[in-house]
């Protein structure tokens, strides 16, 4: 007789027939359920908007702690007191941050922009003068970075994410002869989606490695800095400090926002990099701005305080993300565990849960999941191009349902993946 904790692939024919049998039963009464259920995208949960709401009667005023009206033109870097607040959360030094708009990624679009264009304060000519531009990009990893790079026609080369960030070694092969590999992408702390963070050792590695290409950068997307889900809150690699350190202080140019802490279309985004970096992207801005949304910033000083006030705020989210976390470590281990189809890490921080299925499984979990009625983001969507060479990959996102949803869903995700690999073993 078998059990949920047998090995799938120890089982004799006749016993993985039965186990079919019973999986296609459990499906069908899956879809019967009529199912309408979301795990695409990492958004914030309404509970999670919920708890900026007081944003909205803010600001009380209109000036800064300057006693500059935040209502009129210029202040290209952003608000000093909000500034402040994200050099603290980053541990890196006020003079070095740039506050803008909502979005970070459309501040990595611009530096990419720009480098493309321009070049960077050390490059020899403009990125796009080059025969062929590389881009350093661990995986699995995030699918909008991809998709930029893709976008500009720069070719992606791939490394492991590993526990402790992307694997040096292979990084270092790749950039050490090649002048035309520029840059790599990191989410270094609780990485979309492993939920890896990077090391302080493997980031002093990554900024002081010998690269081919003088103007060599990393794209250090800082986006899940304070997105604990455990009392244990992870810092960050000083990844500023250490390029400094190394002799290559324009290697990093960091990123982060608010938009997963307060709202996501009317947070505010942050920039961090040396002085030349930092004056170089000034300059490209000053051209398309004459500065950013200063009420806003002025809002989110008044609602935060300190950068103490963030991390107060963050453990509220904390408290309404972590159940749902765990329902789906609860429910992958109920009918998955001990099965030999798959694996997962319950993650410390952050927005996602990596699912790695039975190679040659991930597209048809996905299409099993949306015939009833769970959608699921694509498979290999988290790999360049959307291609995962062993179709295995799957980038769960509990954050926007609720927590019964989310057990609905994780429930009926597992019997999708052992259904899947069932049909793969037995045809």
């Amino acid at each position: 007789m078998t059990t949920a904790a047998t090995p799938l692939s120890s089982l004799s024919a006749d016993d993985l027939a039965s186990r079919l049998d019973d999986a296609r039963a459990d499906y069908k009464a899956l879809q019967a359920r009529g199912l309408v259920l979301d795990l695409t995208r990492g958004k914030p949960g309404p509970d999670q908007l919920d708890l900026s709401e007081g944003l909205l009667r803010l600001p009380t005023g209109h000036k800064d702690s300057a006693g500059v009206d935040v209502r009129n033109y210029g202040g290209l870097e952003g608000l000093t007191e909000m500034r402040a607040i994200f050099a603290d959360l980053l541990g890196v030094d006020v003079t070095n941050v740039v506050c803008g708009g909502n979005s970070s990624l459309t501040m990595m679009h611009q530096v990419l922009t720009a480098l493309l264009l321009k070049g960077g304060p050390d490059s020899p000519r403009p990125w796009s003068q080059e025969p062929v531009v590389k881009f350093v990009c661990p995986v699995p990893g995030y699918d909008r970075h991809f998709t930029m790079l893709a976008e500009f026609g720069i070719e992606m080369l791939t490394v492991p994410m590993t526990p402790d960030g992307p694997d040096p070694v292979a990084v270092r092969a790749l950039v050490a002869d090649d002048p035309t590999v520029k840059g790599m992408w990191i989410v270094p702390t609780y990485s979309n989606p492993t939920g890896a963070v990077c090391s302080a050792e493997v980031a002093a590695e990554l900024m002081a490695m010998p690269t081919a290409a003088p103007d060599f950068r990393i794209l250090w997307d800082n986006a899940y800095a304070v997105h604990h889900l455990t009392e244990r809150e992870t810092k960050s690699a000083d990844a500023l400090g250490l390029a400094v350190a190394s002799g290559h202080p324009n290697r990093p140019i960091m990123f982060a926002s608010t938009s997963k802490i307060t709202f996501a279309g009317a947070g505010v985004a942050a920039l961090a990099a040396s002085t030349d970096n930092k004056a170089w992207y000034l300059e490209r801005l000053s051209l398309a701005s004459i500065g950013p949304d200063k009420v806003n910033h002025l809002r989110h000083v008044e609602f935060f305080g300190t950068a103490d006030g963030v991390r107060t705020h963050m453990r509220k989210h904390r408290d309404l993300l972590a159940p749902k976390f765990e329902a789906v470590d609860a429910a992958l281990s109920a009918r998955l565990g001990g099965l030999g189809i798959a694996e997962w890490v319950a993650p410390t921080g952050g927005y996602f849960v990596n699912l790695d299925v039975m190679d040659g499984t991930a597209s048809r979990v996905v299409t099993l999941a949306k015939e009833a009625g769970i959608a699921l983001t694509p498979a290999g969507a988290a790999f360049p191009h959307s291609k995962d060479p062993n179709d295995r990959n799957i980038r769960l996102a509990p954050s926007f349902p609720a927590l019964e949803e989310v057990e609905l869903a994780m429930a009926g995700v597992a019997v999708c993946v052992e259904l899947a690999a069932l049909e793969k073993l037995t045809s």
